[in-house]
C-alpha cells in the first residue's frame, strides 16, 4: 500500500516527494514542518531506504521520539521506525565519538559533563587562580568559551576583545577549562559536536564510514544550528547530497547560544544545486493574526521572504492594552483571564509570554491572589534537581574514579566530616604532589596526613561507601545497587532533616525515586555496568526543551524563547514597550553581555522574538504595555514598543486597562445584572 498524501497541500507534498539532493524547506510558523519531516522520512522508507541509513536530527530528544511515534503509526511498523537513527546533534556526535574513541585517543569510561558541571569546572578555576574576594560570573565565562569552541577556535586562538574584562579572563580560564576537562576525562556538549566535526573533516576513513552509513539526512529546526554544527553536517552529507534542512529565519532567536541564521539564509551556497520549497499556509492563526505577524517581520530586511495565510474566518484584531502602571497591567490580564473563562475557554488555553523572566514577580502575585491556576515553562530540568545529581555523581565516580567533578560533589554530602578546609587541602595537595582526587583518598602522595582525625576518618567512611558501590554494580542491576548506596549513606534522613517541611522532602524523594525507576526500566533492555555508563552520558543530553505537554488545566507562563513551538488558542504578551521588547541591551550594545537570553545579536532578533510570540496565538491576541514603570522607587515613563506601532492600525483594537479598572463592573457582570432584574420583572 503507498504512502497517502492526500492530507498534504501542494509545497508540503512537493518537499516530501522531493527525489534526492539538498532540499531547504522553508516553513513558516504554523505551516505543517513536522508533518512534512514525517511524511518525508516515510516517502523515504517506502522507496526502500533502509531506516539504518536515515538519520533526522532534531534539538530535543522529545521531539525525535515524538516524530518516531508518528512515523511508526504512519507506516503501520513501529518496529521499521524503531530502526531509524533519530535523536539530537549531541547524541549523534556522541554516538561517533564512542564508535571512534581509539582514533580521538579518548579513554574508554569518559563523562559528559552537562550545563551544571562545566560551570563547576569553571568555578573551580577561578577559585584557584584569582583573588578571593573577587565574584565573576563564571556563566559569563563559560558561555564565551562555548562560543569559541563553537567556532572552532582553540584555546591558544583566541583573542579577547579590547577592554571587555570578561573576554580577558575568559582567554585566561580556557586553556585551563580544557586541560580539567582532559584530567577528569571528561568531554562538554560543545565537544560532542566539535570533537566529532572536526574528527570527520581530519580522518577521511571515518568520514567515509560514516557517509557511508547514512545515505540521508533531515535537520529539523535548522535556523537554530550554529558553525559547528554547520560543518558536521556538511561532512555527513558532503559525498551524497541528500540533507533535507527544514527551518524559519524569521524564528532565529538564539544568537546568544551561538545560533546563526546565515546558515539557513545561505543553504545554496554551502549546498550548490539546493531546491528550495516554500511552506506559507498556517494551519494556526487566524488571517487578522497572520497579518499582524507579516507586517512586523517585513521590517527585518536580512531574511528570506514569505507570506503567511491562512483560510480560516478573518478573526478579530490584535487587543492593544495600554494601563497607566505595571500593577494595572498585570490587574488587567487576570481579570481578562477570568472574563475568558467564564465564557468557556480553559484555563490551559491560555498563554502569558514576556521578554524577561524579572517580569514575573508581580504576574505570579496576582494570579496567586486570584486564584487562577498556573504552571511555568522552563524551569529546572528533571536531571538538574540536587537531590538527583547527587545519586548520579556517585554511579559516575564508581563507574570512572577520574570523574573529579562527581567525586568532589560526593566527598562530604551526606556530612562526613570532611569540611571545606579538609575539602581544600584534599584538592591542593593532591594537585601539588601530582596524583588524582581518587588516588589522593587512597593515601597516595602522603596528602592524608594533613587532615585532622575526623577527616580522615570521613575519607575512610568515603571509600568504603564507594567500594561498596563498585562491588553492587558488578552484581547487581543498577536500580539494586543505587537503593542499597541510599541505604548505607542514609540519603533520606538528609532530606528530610534538610527539607523545609515534610512536603518539599517527599517531592525530593519521589524525584530519587523517579531516578531508580528510569534505571530499572533502562536495564530492562540488558546490559549492567557498560549499559550504565552510556546511560550517564545520556542524561547529560536531556537538558532542554523537554518539557511536559499536559500540564493540568493551567495558564500557562513562559519566556518568549521558551514558547518556541507552542500554540494557544489566547495569548497575553505583556511588556510591549521599547527598553523590554526590544530589550534594553539591545539598544545600548556597548552594555551587551552574551552570557543569557537578554543578549540579542541585534533589534531584528528582538523583531523575530516578537513574530515569534505572535504567531503562538491561534484565536486572540493580547499586546500590554504600561506608561510608567517603577524604578528604584520612582516612576518613570514609558514608550510602546516599536513591534507594536508596526502593525497597521485596522489591525489594532485599543483598550485602555486604567479605564476598564474604574469602571463598576465589568460587561459580565452587568450582563448577569440585568438578567437578574428581567427574571425578577418576570
Amino acid at each position: 500500500m503507498g504512502l497517502d498524501l492526500s492530507k498534504l497541500n501542494p509545497p508540503q507534498r512537493e518537499a516530501v516527494t522531493h527525489p534526492a539532493g539538498p532540499l531547504l524547506v522553508l516553513a513558516g510558523a504554523g505551516s505543517g514542518k513536522t508533518r512534512v519531516i514525517i511524511h518525508r522520512i516515510a516517502a523515504l522508507l517506502s522507496r526502500g531506504i533502509p531506516p539504518e541509513a536515515i538519520a533526522a536530527l532534531t534539538f530535543t530528544n522529545k521531539a525525535a521520539e515524538e516524530m518516531r511515534t508518528r512515523i511508526g503509526a504512519l507506516l503501520g511498523n513501529r518496529k521499521r521506525a524503531a530502526k531509524l537513527t533519530m535523536g539530537t546533534f549531541h547524541s549523534l556526535g556522541l554516538a561517533i565519538l564512542r564508535a571512534e574513541r581509539e582514533a580521538l585517543g579518548f579513554p574508554r569510561g569518559f563523562s559528559i559533563y552537562d550545563a551544571s558541571d562545566q560551570l563547576g569546572v569553571v568555578k573551580e578555576i577561578l577559585r584557584r587562580f584569582h583573588v578571593e574576594g573577587r565574584r565573576y560570573d563564571a556563566k559569563a565565562i563559560l558561555t564565551r568559551i562555548s562560543l569559541a569552541k563553537n567556532a572552532f577556535t582553540p584555546p591558544e586562538d583566541y583573542r579577547p576583545a579590547e577592554g571587555d574584562e570578561y573576554d580577558e579572563l575568559a582567554a585566561e580560564i580556557y586553556p585551563r577549562y580544557q586541560e580539567a576537562l582532559r584530567a577528569f576525562a571528561a568531554l562538554d556538549f560543545d565537544d560532542l559536536i566539535t570533537e566529532a566535526a572536526a574528527l570527520l573533516s581530519r580522518e577521511p576513513a571515518v568520514r567515509e564510514r560514516w557517509q557511508e552509513r547514512y545515505h540521508h539526512l533531515l535537520v529539523d529546526e535548522y535556523q537554530d544550528t550554529n558553525r559547528a554544527q554547520l560543518h558536521f553536517v556538511r561532512q555527513l552529507a558532503d559525498r551524497h547530497g541528500n540533507i533535507c534542512v527544514v527551518g524559519d529565519d524569521d524564528q532565529s532567536i538564539y544568537s546568544w547560544r551561538g545560533a546563526e541564521p546565515g546558515n539557513l539564509r545561505d543553504f545554496e551556497t554551502y549546498f550548490p544545486g539546493a531546491r528550495v520549497v516554500v511552506l506559507e499556509q498556517n494551519y494556526r492563526s487566524t488571517p487578522a493574526i497572520l497579518d499582524a505577524a507579516n507586517a512586523v517581520i517585513a521590517n527585518n530586511t536580512a531574511r528570506r521572504g514569505k507570506n503567511l495565510w491562512s483560510d480560516r474566518e478573518r478573526g478579530e484584531a490584535a487587543h492593544v492594552v495600554t494601563a497607566p502602571d505595571a500593577e494595572t497591567e498585570v490587574s488587567f490580564v487576570v481579570r481578562e483571564i477570568d472574563a475568558l473563562v467564564r465564557d468557556g475557554r480553559r484555563y490551559r488555553d491560555i498563554a502569558i509570554l514576556y521578554r524577561s523572566n524579572t517580569q514575573t514577580r508581580e504576574l505570579e502575585e496576582a494570579l496567586r491572589t486570584a486564584g487562577v491556576p498556573y504552571v511555568m515553562h522552563g524551569g529546572q530540568q528533571f536531571f538538574e534537581r540536587k537531590e538527583v545529581k547527587d545519586v548520579i555523581a556517585y554511579l559516575r565516580a564508581a563507574l570512572n574514579p577520574r570523574d573529579e567533578l562527581s567525586l568532589r560533589r560526593i566527598l562530604n554530602y551526606p556530612a562526613r566530616g570532611i569540611g571545606a578546609k579538609a575539602h581544600e587541602k584534599l584538592a591542593r595537595g593532591a594537585e601539588a604532589r601530582g596524583v588524582s582526587l581518587w588516588r589522593a583518598l587512597h593515601g597516595e602522595g602522603g596528602v592524608l596526613d594533613d587532615l585532622k582525625p575526623q577527616a580522615r576518618d570521613g575519607v575512610a567512611a568515603l571509600r568504603a561507601t564507594m567500594g561498596k558501590l563498585r562491588d553492587a554494580l558488578e552484581r547487581e542491576s543498577a536500580a539494586a545497587a543505587t537503593r542499597a548506596l541510599l541505604e548505607d549513606i542514609e540519603l533520606y534522613d538528609d532530606v528530610r532533616a534538610a527539607a523545609p517541611s515534610l512536603t518539599a522532602a517527599q517531592k525530593k524523594i519521589d524525584n530519587v525515586e523517579s531516578l531508580i525507576r528510569s534505571l530499572d526500566r533502562r536495564e530492562q533492555r540488558g546490559g549492567r555496568r557498560g549499559q550504565l555508563a552510556e546511560y550517564l552520558r545520556q542524561l547529560a543530553l536531556d537538558t532542554g526543551g523537554d518539557e511536559p505537554t499536559d500540564t493540568g488545566d493551567k495558564v500557562v507562563l513562559t519566556t518568549l524563547h521558551g514558547a518556541k513551538g507552542l500554540e494557544f488558542p489566547v495569548v497575553f504578551l505583556i511588556g510591549a514597550e521599547e527598553e523590554i521588547l526590544p530589550h534594553a541591551r539591545t539598544l545600548m550594545p556597548q552594555a551587551q553581555d552574551v552570557s543569557d537570553p537578554d543578549h540579542a545579536a541585534d533589534v531584528s532578533e528582538e523583531r523575530r522574538l516578537a513574530y515569534v510570540g505572535i504567531t503562538r496565538a491561534m484565536d486572540r491576541l493580547y499586546l500590554t504595555r504600561a506608561e510608567y514603570r517603577k524604578k528604584r522607587g520612582r516612576a518613570h515613563p514609558r514608550t510602546p514598543s516599536r513591534f507594536v506601532l508596526e502593525i497597521p492600525e485596522e489591525l489594532r483594537h485599543h483598550r485602555d486597562a486604567g479605564e476598564e479598572a474604574r469602571a463598576p463592573a465589568d460587561t459580565g457582570e452587568l450582563r448577569a445584572l440585568f438578567q437578574s432584574l428581567a427574571g425578577d420583572d418576570g
